[in-house]
């Protein structure tokens, strides 16, 4: 677009406002920034870490504690570091290209999509993608860089959610077998007047920190996605 601006000399000075097809793409990205918050649960390990650290709150007795700001932080700045590398090969494949007009919008939705689904189908169990190609009455393809999106994502959720309560039954049953024990003490003691979970709740706090349960826990989701 040009301007045509008179000086004092009359002399037309033109005006160039150009980028007219970067701020396009700011706005295509900054709507596809609008639904960021249903791609973090969707398409990335957020769900499954989320879930199993509120099974260690039930477990542990402490619903409150952390807080749930603290617990939302460590699952967002734990996803950051299992999704690093696909993120990365997002940017460098697609999003920097199609900033630098060096590809089409197609072209890099299809280019970043690849390493998203790659993640996706590394995670999800054979059961799960089945499920959705039978519900779906389409055929399996041949190669799994043909699973549509549309199969990928829920076949992934439903696997995250069957792995999450796996990992947090493995978390819940030692730390009920505590309360069990500390119940069966007291009442053998004849202490039924005393909450079980006041004697419980220190024990399986110090069992964890013991255990240097927070390495452990980390340790122990990220590598699940490896």
């Amino acid at each position: 677009m040009t301007w045509l601006v008179l000086g004092a000399t009359d002399a037309p000075l033109q005006l160039s406002v150009g980028g007219g097809s970067s701020a396009v793409k700011l706005f295509l990205l900054l709507t596809v920034l609008s639904f960021a918050t249903g791609a973090l649960i969707a398409i990335t390990s957020f769900t499954r870490i989320v879930i199993v650290m509120s099974f260690l709150r039930q477990a542990l007795g402490t619903p409150q504690l952390p807080p749930n700001q603290v617990v939302m932080a460590l699952a967002l700045a734990l996803t950051a570091f299992v999704m690093a590398p696909t993120f990365t090969k997002v940017h460098a494949e697609a999003v920097g290209p199609y900033l630098d007009d060096q590809i089409t919008g197609k072209e890099a939705y299809d280019r970043g999509s690849a390493p998203v689904l790659q993640f996706l189908l590394r995670q999800t169990r054979p059961d799960d993608l089945r499920l959705f190609y039978e519900l779906s009455g389409s055929e399996r393809p041949a190669r799994a860089d043909e699973v549509p999106m549309t199969i990928a994502v829920p076949a992934f959720m439903v696997s995250e959610l069957t792995t999450a309560f796996r990992m947090g039954l493995f978390i819940f049953i030692p730390l009920l077998l505590v309360d069990l024990l500390v119940s069966a003490i007291l009442m053998s003691l004849g202490l039924m007047m005393v909450p079980p979970t006041l004697v419980s709740l220190p024990l399986k706090v110090g069992i964890f920190l013991l255990a240097d349960g927070w390495h452990l826990l980390v340790q122990s989701l990220v590598r699940s996605f490896s």
